[in-house]
């Protein structure tokens, strides 16, 4: 039984957001329909934009995570504060960095998110390294015939000032919901340089090591148990987030919890109940169908999902 004594096969109660103000709103329906490459972050709350992208990464859509300042509307100071690094193969010089390239890797995933203050380098899980495509073609999906021990490599780097000041202190102090929403000072370790970096499978921290936030290259190794089809990622917490590496166990597809499909089922719902008096009368019916297509999308989700 839960902690409200009701039994385990009942999902309990969820906190839903009222999906009435800025953020990704609609994205509860265009994940379904495979329309949205990536969801902004970076802006607003991290706990915010992490749980709706966990959300519908667990029920085994695909979105990437991207970062976005929305300079001048939610930030007024300077554009940069969310910032996208990806990764182009073969590029051997700055001449040859093409805007189209870079689109497409943020695109696939190839690449990871951050406030600027600490990066995630050559992310990799069984050898099998972000960005890398299946035998079938199909990027960043690992496949595997079995479950069991998993490694996760990558190399990881930091700065924050070897003594915490003033500034970094009030910062690590506010709430999640307080600006600067993601900042390296938040991961800081009391009393120290360090930071966590965490292994990030279907929205659950499963392994962690600290490192020192000093500049340098740390090269990281972590073992993990997959038991089945996962989504996987590393992230510094309100600091940076690497796009998943999607792991099919057995050619299971993602099936992670039910309580996340029926969140996402619930939220429909409640973003319609907000949305449908702002659309135009000769749009409503098309909006109505797409809402519908994704109520079915997550209910069979739900039907399909054995864990919690």
């Amino acid at each position: 039984k839960d902690r409200a004594g009701r039994a385990a096969d009942t999902l309990p109660d969820y906190a839903m957001p009222p999906f009435d103000g800025i953020g990704a709103n609609e994205f509860i329906v265009a994940a379904p329909h495979n329309v949205c490459d990536f969801i902004s972050a970076v802006d607003t709350p991290v706990i915010w934009e992490l749980n709706i992208w966990y959300h519908t990464l667990n029920c085994g859509f695909r979105s990437r995570i991207s970062g976005e300042t929305d300079f001048p509307c939610i930030y007024g100071e300077r554009v940069g504060l969310g910032r996208s690094y990806v990764n182009i193969p073969d590029l051997k010089s700055v001449e040859q960095l093409d805007y189209t390239d870079w689109a497409l890797g943020l695109r696939d995933g190839n690449s990871y998110v951050t406030d600027g203050l600490s990066h995630a380098i050559d992310f990799e899980v069984n050898g099998f390294r972000l960005g890398q495509k299946s035998a079938t073609g199909v990027v960043n999906q690992l496949d595997l015939e079995k479950g069991g021990k998993t490694q996760v490599k990558c190399r990881v780097a930091g700065i924050l000032a070897a003594e915490q000041a003033e500034l970094g202190a009030a910062i690590a102090a506010r709430r999640l919901d307080e600006k600067p929403y993601w900042h390296l000072e938040r991961a800081r370790v009391a009393g120290t340089r360090q930071v966590p970096v965490e292994v990030v499978v279907n929205g659950q921290a499963v392994a962690q090591q600290l490192i020192d936030a000093d500049g340098s290259i740390h090269d990281l190794e972590f073992e993990i148990d997959l038991a089945r089809s996962a989504w996987v990622a590393i992230r510094v917490l309100a600091s940076m987030h690497s796009n998943p590496i999607f792991v099919h166990v057995d050619n299971q597809p993602i099936r992670a919890s039910r309580r996340s499909a029926q969140w996402c089922r619930d939220a429909v719902d409640v973003c319609w109940e907000k949305k449908k008096g702002q659309i135009r009368q000769e749009e409503i019916q098309a909006a109505k169908e797409a809402y519908d297509v994704a109520r079915r999308s997550y209910e069979q989700v739900l039907r399909e999902s054995q864990v919690d």
